[in-house]
């Protein structure tokens, strides 16, 4: 088994798990792309101590390229806890990222999370740059 054979996707209406990346299907050439990336966006995601999404990582992966940049890791550590217990703190971080780039190229966007009990999740979106 390989890493990539743990990693899961779907469609994210109807699996809270994906991550879900929200940006425009063209950009300009220099103009900055601007976009977002959260899980559980149609079905929310429990944020609790014991279920909750630990990180984020976005990459780049430019047309022609060999392999893609990575863009981002973005760690959520407010779930709940406290020095009182699980789910006692008022905290609770959302996992929803913004994320700007300037690209020359086109090529896709790759988002990835982790799910403390379900695991790896995955998704992508192309992106022309003209």
């Amino acid at each position: 088994m390989s890493i990539k054979d743990l990693y899961q996707s779907g469609d994210w209406k109807a699996e809270k798990h994906v991550p879900v990346i929200d940006a425009p299907a063209k950009v300009k050439k220099g103009e900055v792309l601007k976009f977002e990336v959260s899980v559980g966006k149609q079905i929310a995601h429990p944020n609790t101590t014991a279920h909750h999404i630990s990180w984020i990582e976005v990459f780049f992966h430019a047309e022609g390229a060999k392999f893609p940049v990575a863009v981002g890791r973005f760690n959520f550590a407010s779930h709940g806890a406290s020095t009182e217990g699980a789910d006692t703190s008022t905290i609770y971080t959302i996992p929803n990222v913004s994320v700007s780039i300037k690209t020359e190229k086109s090529g896709k966007i790759l988002a990835a999370s982790y799910c403390n009990i379900h695991g790896l999740w995955e998704s992508s979106q192309a992106i022309v740059v003209e």
